[in-house]
């Protein structure tokens, strides 16, 4: 041990040092990655023109700024997104509660809707709520979209907050009994906040997964961002500038809900964040 250095510094130092490395090994992978990228491009003969790009996103009329196609779309992907994560929650929670009810009428339905909606395509059921569900209950695209998304993610949802509640010791529910809590009041204020702190991480990636599944709902001629995205590359053929600056865009959105329940998973455990990439 270095003279004047306690366990605490040099365990501090160690961790700078690793974190360095590791941001090293971060930079020399994405370096190689646009280096062959640029191979491949330059074998290809491609044109790049970026410069083009920054109109798709943002405008100047007369000075006032005003959002461009893609920045457009983003705002709907964002709306369908979060309305489909709310409903996402609220459906998976029921589903879960009815798997784990006494009714076998309850435990029926719930199980039947699990396994129709995760043994078929997003892609058939988006179709079918927009051709056969929407006349009947005579709303538009866009509530289609969120209903069909809803519904597939909350049944990944349902298995996920299932899983959480299970994994508790029976002790919990027998002191929350022994407190004279009903099943409503033990669910709210005994069982479920410990549950969705052991889920929040697999709740997350259901998350990122309604982000990226929510690009389907351009197959319903909804404009969101990856149907801007076809729009402008049908218009101009910059196919890689525009479906790179949609991924980035869309990465953009995941990284922040990954960041978002990350902190509050820390705040629910009492931990301070050190950081987007630190040690937590």
């Amino acid at each position: 041990m270095k003279r004047g250095m306690t366990p605490l510094h040099l365990r501090s130092a160690a961790a700078s040092r690793a974190a360095l490395i590791d941001y090293g090994k971060f930079f020399l992978l994405a370096g190689l990655a646009v280096w062959l990228l640029t191979l491949g491009t330059r074998g290809m003969g491609y044109n790049w023109q970026w410069y083009r790009v920054p109109r798709f996103l943002f405008t100047t009329e007369g000075g006032v700024w005003a959002a461009g196609p893609l920045l457009q779309g983003l705002w709907v992907t964002l709306e369908i997104s979060l309305l489909s994560l709310l409903c996402t929650l609220i459906l998976g929670l029921t589903a879960a509660l009815f798997r784990l009810s006494d009714s076998f009428t309850a435990r029926a339905l719930a199980r039947g809707y699990l396994e129709l909606i995760r043994n078929t395509p997003l892609l058939i059921q988006i179709f079918f709520v927009y051709f056969v569900i929407s006349p009947v209950l005579d709303i538009g695209a866009f509530a289609s979209a969120v209903l069909a998304l809803s519904l597939f993610e909350g049944a990944y949802a349902a298995e996920i907050l299932r899983a959480g509640i299970v994994s508790l010791q029976r002790g919990q529910w027998e002191a929350a009994h022994c407190l004279g809590l009903g099943l409503f009041d033990t669910y709210r204020d005994v069982i479920l906040p410990q549950a969705v702190r052991r889920v929040l991480p697999p709740l997350a990636g259901q998350g990122i997964s309604l982000i990226k599944d929510s690009s389907l709902v351009s197959t319903i001629a909804i404009y969101d961002l990856t149907m801007q995205g076809q729009k402008i590359v049908s218009e101009t053929f910059l196919a890689f500038e525009i479906w790179f600056t949609v991924a980035a865009i869309y990465l953009v959105m995941t990284f922040g809900l990954s960041f978002a329940v990350r902190a509050l998973e820390h705040r629910m455990n009492g931990f301070p964040i050190r950081g987007a990439g630190g040690i937590a």
